[in-house]
């Protein structure tokens, strides 16, 4: 082990200075999600403005990333959200993570704000930091600017960029990085960190791994042992085969069952004909049209579920890599659109800008609502995301997100918690998932606990307390690890604890507690919580909209009535 010596590489981006310092101590045990609240915590005044020089910009690869265990390589990015006003973590697959270790890299931090104008893109390396002005690659999108930098820089880079909506500040606005065949498609998308990418005054950071080598292990056959048992447990699970298949788009017929699809700006909970926009119909896409099209892609290097795609149409062209569940659900039947080749399209121009098609399917939800669009129009959506590319008074104010189309229209249904858009469920139907929106310091986000699975009565107020409270801190854990959340199926079949099997051979830690997923978990959420109450958020911001209290789901007659009582108490005993 005495070769890999991680380390925290810290970037003042106002003196272009890199600095290589030692880890401290409380941050040694922390990776991915857990560590960069930590640094937050540490480092950041919450009440700082996020898009000031004050902000900082965290890169921080999980515990376990380095090693290609299946869907364990993913790379957590956070600050404080110009979006929500707290603290923001957002992950994704591809390269970025597995780089970032092998260089050594335990966290990249990225502090202040250039003197001047204008954007750069940071190259590190195991010689260190260069900078190249971007002036040529200002306002591009981000697959132009992603195929320039790999023509540049080669294609064994990782990079990490931003497109035309980080530029403009956009709430929005996330950071993209490139997948195993170099597109720029995994996004760290929630929360508008490409904003605060933006205010660095960096278009793209390249990670150049050369001569870079695997984190070391304290326990090499120990190690070896547990992932082929992990990695066992993955192949067998009935659910990976599922999500080999179908990936993310598995799910709008569950959903639909649930009444849980979100339609028509979340006013309803079933779609009019789910099967045009199916996973079924879409893999039925995928294998007719051929090549290049592909239901089972893996996103990163290693992982054997393959729950990304690559779809195209036919003219045997690719539309867009990958089309999930999420861009289906708030950019198809949200606004009543039901051609997946339309929503393929949009979902590629809104990647090409750098955005969350999340926040910006929500958006256009409220824009509809407010009469700017017609219902099921994707010619209309489409004018509405180049108002966006523009970057018009109308274009900004729908890349800042759904709450603000709603304060700027005076629009009542908007499916925001802590200014943040809901994900593709339902919280009046699957009510679980509800108490999580309301109640993570993430803002409204399934990825950070989604109750769909649990074995309860999902429109029963008194059963989800604990449904929501055990999965927000099983995803804490695995958002800590750099584990993706289809990796839980795995982990959670593997027996005799693997988790901690796989720390304590990484590491060499022999004090694991059995239930370190949970406790990596709860320190993670107890420290979030502690930000957004430094940043002067309280009890009243751990709601649901109070529209969604009042105005029942029509095909159930449901409404969100779980207590306040259960929301206000939910994290009892971890603080």
């Amino acid at each position: 082990m005495a070769d890999y010596n991680p380390q925290i590489w810290r970037i003042n981006v106002r003196t272009q200075e890199l600095k290589c310092e030692p880890i401290p101590e409380t941050w040694v045990r922390l990776g991915g999600r857990g560590l960069l609240t930590r640094i937050m915590l540490d480092e950041v005044d919450a009440k700082c403005d996020p898009l000031g020089a004050e902000n900082k910009l965290i890169f921080a690869p999980g515990l376990l990333v380095g090693h290609m265990l299946s869907s364990t390589d993913r790379i957590s990015i956070g600050g404080k959200s110009p979006l929500t006003g707290g603290i923001k973590e957002a992950n994704a697959g591809g390269r970025t993570g597995l780089h970032m270790t092998h260089m050594g890299i335990h966290a990249l931090i990225l502090e202040d704000q250039p003197k001047e104008d204008g954007y750069w893109v940071l190259c590190l390396s195991l010689n260190g930091a260069t900078w190249n002005k971007a002036d040529d690659l200002a306002g591009l999108g981000v697959y132009e600017t992603s195929s320039k930098l790999v023509e540049k820089y080669g294609d064994k880079v990782a990079i990490a960029l931003i497109g035309p909506g980080g530029e403009m500040r956009m709430k929005s606005a996330g950071i993209q990085n490139l997948d195993k065949d170099r597109i720029p498609s995994r996004i760290a998308a929630r929360g508008g960190l490409g904003a605060v990418m933006g205010t660095k005054g960096l278009k793209a950071i390249v990670f150049d791994n050369a001569g870079g080598q695997k984190p070391a292990l304290a326990d090499p056959e120990a190690f070896r042992v547990a992932q082929k048992d992990y990695t066992q447990s993955v192949l067998n699970h009935p659910q990976s085969k599922t999500y080999r298949d179908y990936g993310t788009q598995a799910m709008p017929h569950m959903t639909q069952s649930f009444a849980a699809l979100p339609t028509h700006n979340f006013s309803r909970g079933t779609f009019y004909d789910v099967e045009k926009i199916s996973g079924e119909t879409m893999r039925e896409f995928i294998l007719t049209r051929g090549k290049p099209s592909d239901p089972s892609h893996a996103c990163m290097a290693g992982c054997t579920i393959k729950c990304s795609n690559v779809f195209g149409g036919e003219d045997g062209k690719v539309i867009v890599s990958p089309l999930e569940y999420e861009t289906v659900g708030l950019m198809g039947t949200n606004l009543d659109i039901d051609s997946l080749d339309v929503i393929g399209r949009m979902n590629w121009h809104v990647n090409d800008l750098g955005l969350d098609t999340i926040e910006v399917g929500a958006a256009l939800g409220v824009a509809a609502e407010a009469g700017l669009m017609r219902w099921g129009n994707g010619d209309d959506a489409m004018k509405l995301i180049d108002e966006m590319r523009s970057g018009t008074e109308l274009g900004r104010k729908l890349g800042d997100g759904a709450a603000d189309m709603g304060d700027e229209y005076n629009i009542i249904r908007v499916p925001c918690v802590k200014r943040q858009a809901m994900s593709a469920y339902e919280p009046r139907s699957i009510k679980g998932t509800g108490v999580t929106y309301a109640t993570t310091a993430q803002g409204a986000d399934h990825t950070c606990g989604l109750t769909i699975r649990a074995q309860i009565n999902h429109l029963d107020p008194t059963q989800q307390r604990d449904a929501s409270r055990n999965a927000q801190l099983n995803m804490a854990g695995y958002d800590t690890i750099g584990a993706c959340i289809f990796a839980g199926f795995g982990y959670a079949a593997t027996p005799d604890g693997v988790v901690k099997r796989l720390l304590k051979a990484r590491y060499g830690w022999d004090d694991l507690p059995d239930n370190i997923l949970q406790e990596l978990g709860r320190q993670t959420i107890k420290m979030e919580r502690e930000f957004n109450k430094r940043a002067g958020f309280t009890a009243r911001d751990d709601r649901i909209p109070e529209w969604m209290t009042k105005e029942a789901i029509p095909e159930n007659g449901s409404v969100f009535d779980v207590s306040e009582e259960v929301l206000d108490h939910i994290f009892d005993g971890i603080e």
